[in-house]
């Protein structure tokens, strides 16, 4: 079956190129890329994410201005917006 596809020129140049180098027709080509695309799945897979543990009593620091103090411990003044201080419960 004869049909009329519209795709942008640098992407036709490149395939035409890879056509010549693989010693492919370009029909080939763009059948073997919609079989190739009607294989893939319509959905991704659920991401899972793996069981990890931890060892330890977990995080003793509870105010996060004193999360923020030992993050920038040594790093010179921390400069925080007023509103985000008094927005954020400590």
């Amino acid at each position: 079956m004869k049909t009329t596809v519209e795709i942008a020129d640098p992407l036709f140049h490149s395939a035409r190129a890879y056509c010549v180098d693989k010693g492919l027709t370009f029909r080939q080509l763009v059948e073997s890329g919609v079989r190739m695309a009607m294989k893939q799945p319509s959905h991704p897979a659920n991401f899972r994410l793996r069981p990890f543990g931890f060892q330890g009593e977990g995080q003793s620091v509870q105010k996060w201005s004193e999360i923020r103090d030992l993050i920038y411990a040594g790093r010179g003044t921390a400069t925080t917006s007023p509103e985000l201080v008094n927005g954020t419960p400590e």
